[in-house]
């Protein structure tokens, strides 16, 4: 009972050990399936790392292939359902770890594919250009011919917007001073208002002459003590 309770405490711990070197190779492999710009070969490192999910996964199929024949060698009246739960739980992440390393083998290939068939295309695009040459300059002249299309729109949709700020502006200077108009007009027609305003006109005239000669005293003491 002791020496089957140490094999199965021993197995267990061994597959939960290999479930978290496989996410740690999953997070390493997972960074070639989001490459901007794949390699069209696979690099060692990438092979390297398949290889050791590989391995991982074998290693991981077989204890629970022991855990199973043990749960099985034990009596119905040692064996727990607990047990039972634990190996259907590694069986099941095991299933999903290969759904995941197939995943990404197909993402991984795909991408590489791809790669491939765009550096073929430039390949015979190059290679058409270098045994047609006038037809590869008639190609570069639509080229920037397209280029020079694309500069003259955009510099007509920036003219277009800025007539049509500057036409914005003027709608707002003739609504300014139509409102001025109006003040004006409504201040007028107030009893006393004209007078008061040149009241405070005459009050900031003289507030002036006054600050002025202040000022022009101090120079001039300041010159005569100089």
């Amino acid at each position: 009972m002791s020496s089957t309770g140490g094999g199965w405490a021993q197995l267990r711990q061994q597959a939960r050990s290999l479930e978290t070197q496989t996410e740690t190779l999953f997070h390493t492999y997972s960074q070639y399936a989001s490459m901007t710009h794949i390699p069209q070969k696979p690099s060692e490192e990438e092979l390297r790392t398949e290889k050791q999910l590989q391995e991982v996964l074998e290693k991981r199929e077989a204890l629970i292939a022991q855990l199973s024949r043990l749960l099985d060698s034990e009596s119905a009246l040692t064996s727990s359902a607990m047990k039972q739960t634990h190996v259907a739980r590694h069986r099941e992440v095991l299933q999903d770890h290969r759904r995941e390393l197939a995943r990404l083998r197909s993402t991984i290939a795909d991408a590489r594919n791809k790669a491939n068939l765009l550096s073929n295309v430039r390949s015979d695009i190059d290679a058409y250009r270098s045994s047609n040459p006038a037809n590869a300059e008639a190609e570069y002249m639509l080229d920037e011919r397209r280029r020079i299309d694309n500069s003259h729109t955009m510099a007509d949709s920036v003219l277009s917007q800025a007539y049509a700020v500057n036409e914005n502006f003027g709608i707002q200077r003739e609504s300014l001073a139509s409102i001025n108009r109006r003040i004006v007009g409504a201040a007028s027609q107030v009893p006393g208002i004209n007078s008061l305003i040149g009241r405070i006109g005459a009050k900031k005239r003289r507030d002036g002459i006054i600050l002025g000669s202040f000022i022009a005293f101090c120079f001039l003491m300041l010159l005569w003590f100089w």
